[in-house]
């Protein structure tokens, strides 16, 4: 057991058993630190979650591009160079999904929650936190956090939460869908044939448009209707841009032939849920219409005239702080600093983002424990770029980000756009390195191209 002023360390509280809450127990646990890891579902669940698991995936299941060059890639090789026990169960877990990670989510939740209740040390609480614990907290409720932890967080800050409404994607059963008038390919052929297509004609196009504008939608107060995240808006807010929106976003032609050689005026992909590809993920089809309207306009869809739902759309509120007026680097709160945030919580936006701040708090604490005043995590790296968003925004504007290139400090010589990508990795890798050396953390040697998935290992065809 380490010790820790003089004494045996006490254990730190990480309250919330997602993504940044398991990735921080994870870091701490495996360093010999207690941890007490408090999850209340299932004894209280939310309106998303569906079970007992720790990290289970709501939305999407897929964690972003994986090309390493990609701001979302890099950050996935910074998490793995510190072992990160989420891009570990997602690599495991993984499905195919082109350039993406995308995983099994079940299998991903139960890797998560088995490496978790291995690890000596490590308590796992099944209960509900309504209070700040004493000590040193992390507090990684995320974005559906418990409104008597709302109350508490808001009695603490001396303010109001900021909050945004997202959206659920629907998920259909493979066997209801008519294969004959779907294919399997990737745009352009990135990744393989690894999402299933429903390609449209104009016509066709058109009355699917026409039908998402005028289909019932749960409703909103006029105040609410403004704070969607841009990020992951219900597909029938989308249509209501215009006619050619959802043609340049989610059902993007581009890159698409179909088998009989003719390209498509839209397409609607769908993504494979689990390694057996008996559920599928309408891809960027979040909604909130109610659910009549839902079954009704998404059978219009070529192929999926007798489409038997998993799940259907729906809207849930997220919550999240305004980081800037209340966070440092550190991840720790300004009136408080002996509890941090974590996760979606702080105004990441992302599974992956969530995680990859519950990594850095953890590493944070552990440097302190060890006597040490840790330096943030350089600007030029996709995990110190994270938290330069959410402590370095204007505050009045503040919004939640998935991490990209626009949170980094510029490079100091301007290159052509298509060289910047690998300028940026080539950097961080070299700042990561040093930072890593001066705070004796002994980093993995890693891969850059990522491995093949599961499915694809064993030879599996679509």
């Amino acid at each position: 057991m380490p010790f820790y002023n003089g004494g045996v360390a006490p254990p730190i509280t990480i309250v919330g058993g997602g993504l940044a809450g398991s990735e921080c127990a994870y870091q701490l646990a495996k360093r010999g630190y207690g941890v007490v890891l408090a999850e209340m579902r299932p004894e209280r669940s939310t309106p998303a979650h569906k079970t007992g698991r720790l990290a289970e995936l709501v939305c999407s299941n897929s964690l972003r591009s994986d090309d390493p060059v990609h701001a979302a890639g890099l950050l996935k090789r910074e998490m793995e160079r510190f072992d990160s026990l989420i891009i570990t169960a997602a690599r495991r877990s993984a499905v195919p999904a082109g350039a993406a990670l995308a995983v099994d989510r079940d299998l991903f939740a139960e890797t998560v929650t088995e490496t978790l209740t291995s690890i000596p040390g490590l308590e796992i609480s099944r209960r509900e936190i309504t209070r700040i614990p004493d000590g040193e907290v992390v507090l990684a409720t995320g974005p559906l956090t418990s409104p008597a932890m709302s109350d508490e967080l808001g009695r603490l800050l001396g303010s109001e939460h900021l909050f945004f409404y997202d959206a659920i994607a629907p998920i259909v059963d493979r066997e209801s869908l008519d294969m004959s008038k779907l294919f399997w390919a990737s745009r352009y052929g990135k990744g393989g044939a690894d999402y299933l297509n429903s390609p449209m004609d104009r016509s066709r196009y058109l009355d699917f448009h026409r039908q998402l504008i005028e289909a019932e939608v749960l409703p909103l107060a006029d105040f609410e209707q403004r704070l969607f995240f841009e990020g992951c808006l219900p597909i029938e807010e989308l249509a209501r841009r215009g006619v050619d929106t959802l043609r340049f976003g989610p059902m993007k032609p581009v890159g698409l032939t179909a088998p009989d050689g003719s390209k498509p005026y839209a397409v609607v992909q769908m993504r494979q849920e689990n390694l057996a590809k008996s559920h599928l993920n309408l891809v960027g089809f979040q909604a909130r219409m109610k659910w009549p309207d839902q079954k009704r306009v998404f059978r219009t869809i070529p192929g999926l005239e007798k489409a038997e739902f998993v799940r259907l759309g729906q809207v849930h509120r997220n919550t999240f702080i305004n980081a800037p007026l209340h966070l440092d680097r550190f991840y720790r709160l300004h009136k408080a600093p002996r509890v941090r945030l974590a996760g979606q919580i702080t105004g990441v936006e992302g599974y992956l983002e969530s995680a990859a701040t519950g990594l850095a708090a953890a590493l944070y604490i552990a440097l302190e424990r060890l006597g040490r005043t840790p330096e943030q995590l350089p600007a030029t790296t996709a995990l110190g770029a994270l938290a330069r968003h959410l402590t370095e925004s204007e505050a009045d504007h503040f919004q939640p980000a998935n991490i990209n290139y626009g949170l980094f400090t510029e490079l100091e010589k301007k290159l052509p756009r298509k060289a910047r990508r690998a300028a940026y990795a080539e950097r961080s890798r070299r700042d990561l390195e040093a930072w890593s050396a001066r705070h004796q953390i002994e980093l993995e040697e890693i891969a850059l191209a990522p491995p093949p998935t599961a499915t694809r290992q064993a030879g599996v065809s679509p």
